[in-house]
């Protein structure tokens, strides 16, 4: 698999050139539901849709001087259109152009990210099919618990990619408001058509309310959404990193031809596309609490979100945009030993099947205290001394009588433990 990264196209959203291009897009927008309306004429009208234009370099330069960004757009497109630029940014206050464009921003960032979560779902339910049968020792707090599959890592996987896809999804619908209301949300000094116009134009529905700004709730349900995203992602990675340990080494990031691992050491093969990206996965969790944070704003509006914004928004969907398709080539490259999954099985020589043994005696009527102290004074004296797990429980005078050396041999079957993938797989892919 060709390692995919569309980091820059993401990234391109929120340079100063997109941004004012959609900035402007409101206000033409605007002057066309007016026009509509009778309120510009059409020549004046086509003057500015032929013309309306701007140098970013030049809005910039504007802005040193006039310390406000949205003025300095303004007048940077008046230079290129004249006396008809009177007509743009009528009875418009700026967060109506702000957080329109910033609702299209995000939007159009999500998408991109609901690709990327789609072409990680691909992978995910491949290996899962792929490995559906291969068996390894699964592992609660980090020891040998009961066998599960490989394949059903993916499953688990998959299934929680999922549901963090529909919880993004929704969040980009609770997102994709816009609102052209004024200075304080009362439509003082513009029609509430301008605003159906303007929105629809742009994709959005319109706000039911807002004051001067769409409340940071919705926003913050985008970013919460995309810090869970990235705590599953982080949950992948760090599966690989324990796999990969030396003493595990069940499954180990791909190491491509050239790679170097360590500047000291020429045997490492480190996990560090998985390291990276739990790293990753913290700074975008912590952008969460910034836009928290936004939610209480001052009466109508103050702007101590809007420096908050413009790091947290390119940052967290450039870093998710990222950490998926990092993520996805990762588990598409996978390297995995299933000579080591099967020796990790043997390590304990049958412990993995004591509860099949435990219930086996409650079964036959001993009590499930007794059977547990018997089976755990079995278990760890076969772990502790590396004696078979079978003769020790025959040592036992309870046991001998309920169950037979046949009996317990015939217990410590791997298969037994997967009767019900299927059941499973049918339950996650359908």
């Amino acid at each position: 698999m060709i390692e995919r990264y569309s980091r820059k196209q993401c990234a391109e959203l929120w340079t100063n050139e997109a941004k004012y291009r959609i900035w402007l897009d409101v206000e033409l927008a605007a002057c066309e539901a007016y026009a509509q309306a009778g309120k510009i004429p059409q020549s004046a009208l086509g003057n500015i849709l032929a013309h309306a234009s701007f140098d970013a370099h030049r809005v910039d330069e504007i802005e040193l001087v006039v310390k406000h960004d949205v003025i300095a757009l303004l007048t940077a497109v008046k230079e290129k259109i004249g006396d008809d630029a009177r007509f743009i940014h009528m009875g418009l206050t700026s967060s109506d152009v702000l957080d329109t464009a910033f609702a299209v921003q995000l939007v159009r960032a999500g998408r991109l990210i609901l690709d990327d979560i789609d072409a990680l779902l691909k992978v995910l339910k491949e290996k899962a099919l792929q490995y559906k049968s291969l068996p390894m020792i699964g592992r609660t707090h980090g020891i040998h618990a009961e066998p599960i599959t490989f394949g059903l890592k993916f499953v688990s996987w998959y299934e929680e990619t999922k549901r963090n896809r529909s919880r993004f999804d929704r969040a980009l619908e609770n997102v994709r408001f816009g609102k052209i209301k004024g200075a304080v949300g009362t439509y003082g000094n513009i029609d509430p058509s301008i605003e159906r116009y303007v929105c629809g134009k742009l994709g959005l529905q319109v706000d039911p309310y807002s004051t001067q700004v769409i409340a940071r709730d919705r926003h913050a349900e985008y970013f919460a959404a995309l810090a869970i995203l990235a705590a599953g992602i982080e949950r992948i990675a760090l599966e690989v990193r324990h796999l990969q340990r030396t003493e595990v080494r069940e499954a180990e990031e791909y190491f491509t031809k050239g790679q170097k691992g360590s500047s000291a050491m020429p045997h490492k093969r480190n996990p560090i596309l998985s390291e990276n990206l739990t790293g990753l996965s913290r700074v975008v969790r912590s952008y969460l609490t910034a836009a928290l944070e936004d939610i209480p704003l001052w009466h109508e509006r103050d702007i101590s979100h809007s420096s908050v914004e413009r790091i947290i928004a390119p940052d967290a969907t450039t870093l998710v945009d990222f950490m998926l398709n990092r993520v996805t080539w990762l588990v598409g490259n996978l390297v995995v030993h299933e000579d080591r999954m099967q020796a990790n099985l043997d390590i304990t020589r049958g412990l993995y099947d004591s509860e099949k043994v435990m219930l086996a005696l409650i079964d036959k009527g001993m009590a499930r205290e007794d059977a547990y102290a018997l089976i755990q004074k079995a278990a760890f004296a076969a772990f502790d001394s590396g004696r078979d797990f079978v003769d020790l429980l025959l040592q036992e005078e309870q046991v001998k009588k309920l169950l037979s050396k046949q009996d317990l041999q015939g217990m410590l079957d791997l298969n037994a433990h997967f009767k019900y993938i299927d059941y499973i797989y049918q339950q996650v892919f359908g």
